[in-house]
């Protein structure tokens, strides 16, 4: 089943997604029509992991971690679908990067294996990890507002092994892999986080991007796809626009 949140004249709304309305407990409601698509959850935090394909660590020459590597995202970088994407005056190498994503359905810390994990999660959706090449540090690379577009819904019976991933920009294939590459699994890695961290409903747990991510300017359309769950759209604007 596919979740999704919207924005109607009746307040937002959550509900079932099945091609292109959302039925809740009010109505059906056509999104584009009598619905805007909002972000499918709304994270108290983002925790992101990196370096987490073979192919992209050796694109960009890193070490193989012995761990996963994370980092985390504010609230604030919560980006809805469709939404334009603002390029930000203070950078010059702004970057996409399409990766899957787990959400979060119940307060839950120390997780003990993958059985556990499957019972804390509402689901599984997109994030595209916008990121500032050219600031120093990943705080000031990747933890500003609106630096996580989510969405477009919650697939919530997914087996997140094996499945494909595309992302075009502009038309022009830029992603093709299958999260078999990942270095760590999914649940695995939830598991490893817990031991860290208390999840709280809504918080996003990503998984890192494959090879090939590349610059993005004022007019690129960004279409990120998830096999099983769909695909996460938006298009960059200049900041004056």
């Amino acid at each position: 089943m596919k979740l999704a949140r919207i924005r109607t004249d009746d307040g937002v709304q959550t509900g079932e997604y099945d091609d292109g309305t959302v039925t809740t407990d009010a109505g059906t409601y056509e999104v584009g029509a009598d619905a805007d698509l909002l972000a499918p959850c709304e994270p108290g935090t983002f925790y992101c992991v990196g370096r987490n394909f073979a192919e992209k660590i050796d694109q960009m020459d890193y070490d193989v971690p012995d761990i996963p590597d994370w980092f985390i995202k504010p609230a604030v970088s919560l980006h809805h679908p469709d939404e334009p994407i603002v390029h930000p005056e203070w950078t010059e190498e702004l970057t996409y990067a399409g990766e899957l994503a787990a959400v979060v359905d119940e307060e839950c810390t120390d997780l003990d294996g993958e059985d556990e994990v499957r019972e804390v999660l509402r689901g599984w959706t997109i994030l595209n990890d916008l990121d500032a090449l050219d600031q120093e540090r990943r705080t000031a690379r990747k933890a500003f507002d609106g630096s996580g577009p989510l969405g477009p819904v919650i697939e919530t019976d997914l087996d997140p092994r094996g499945i494909d991933m595309e992302t075009h920009i502009s038309g022009e294939k830029r992603q093709d892999a299958t999260t078999d590459w990942m270095i760590f699994d999914p649940y695995e890695t939830i598991a490893f986080l817990s031991e860290r961290y208390t999840f709280r409903p809504g918080d996003v747990i990503s998984f890192g991007s494959p090879a090939n991510p590349g610059l993005l300017e004022p007019g690129d359309d960004i279409e990120i796809w998830y096999e099983g769950i769909g695909t996460l759209r938006n298009t960059v604007v200049a900041p004056d626009e």
